[in-house]
């Protein structure tokens, strides 16, 4: 298959915009390619996906292993990868507004061709924010890479290795609390997922009803569930639901590179953030995934794997 995304786009910059950290086990990239496991009905599915061409002029290279068998999974497919890396996201008029400012274009030069990537569904937004609440970004990602692992849905690659789906809702519903606990949830981190997991699996929750409605709807159905509060909603407004005039004001690490980024010598809070990030709507939470490739580029993980 291939895909030919609202230009400018990169690859690399999207793909660890998506992936946040290196330790990832969910979405891999190698420096040239981006890999995922997906299930398909009763079978999962690898998705190989690489760029030719320039950013002016970019083309995806889609490899599906095994091949989709059914017009229907060719589509899943598309829009699976549309979510996971804006293809078809055009933000030209976000390069004319930080054509105007001269600090903004500074920032959106640098990681120009960044789509904002989304998570497949709001049930995967919703688990990765709450395994991440209060923790860092790594020990988050590393207890989302220990539950695909326990859930087992995975796909062998030809060299002997193996590589795991993120887990449906059904499969986090089958373990146990002590399960989650045992792979280094807290209690309560444990019991919010289960109920999530069991109540979507049951019906009882329904999570695509959100992506019709405006924000403040949003917000207030999902801190109604276990274990929500406000930076989750806001998380999942943005890497849920793509609303990009989101940025979640209570991510610490986003506070902090914000703040620096500003030149700000004292942290700031939430309304502090939401003071800072004014001018830029409707595309603040596009400069939550420039501050984040600009703190990925601090660390060096940007230079070694773009």
């Amino acid at each position: 298959m291939i895909l030919r995304p609202v230009p400018p786009f990169r690859l690399g910059f999207t793909v660890w915009a998506l992936r946040r950290r290196p330790r990832n086990a969910i979405d891999r990239w190698d420096g040239t390619t981006y890999r995922r496991v997906v299930v398909m009905g009763s079978h999962s599915t690898e998705l190989a996906v690489r760029q030719e061409g320039r950013p002016t002029a970019p083309r995806l290279i889609v490899t599906v292993t095994p091949p989709f068998r059914t017009e229907l999974e060719r589509q899943h497919v598309r829009s699976t990868i549309d979510r996971l890396l804006g293809v078809s996201v055009d933000l030209g008029r976000w390069y004319r507004t930080a054509e105007r400012d001269p600090h903004l274009r500074t920032l959106a030069h640098r990681f120009r061709g960044v789509k904002p990537p989304r998570f497949p569904t709001l049930f995967e937004a919703l688990v990765n924010a709450v395994a991440c609440q209060q923790l860092s970004l790594v020990v988050g990602l590393e207890l989302l890479n220990r539950l695909a692992v326990k859930c087992d849905v995975k796909r062998k690659t030809g060299d002997g290795g193996e590589h795991y789906a993120f887990p449906a809702p059904g499969d986090l519903a089958r373990l146990s609390p002590a399960t989650y606990r045992a792979i280094g949830f807290s209690r309560q981190k444990a019991r919010a997922l289960r109920t999530l997991a069991v109540g979507v699996e049951r019906r009882e929750i329904d999570l695509d009803r959100l992506t019709s409605v405006d924000d403040i709807e949003v917000t207030a159905k999902l801190r109604q569930l276990r274990g929500v509060g406000r930076w989750t909603a806001e998380y999942v407004l943005l890497r849920g639901l793509g609303r990009l005039h989101v940025f979640p004001g209570d991510d610490v690490g986003a506070q902090k590179s914000l703040a620096r980024w500003l030149g700000r010598s004292s942290p700031l809070d939430y309304a502090g953030v939401q003071r800072a990030t004014q001018a830029w709507r409707p595309y603040a939470g596009l400069m939550y995934f420039h501050l984040l490739l600009d703190g990925l580029s601090r660390s060096g993980d940007l230079e070694r794997a773009v």
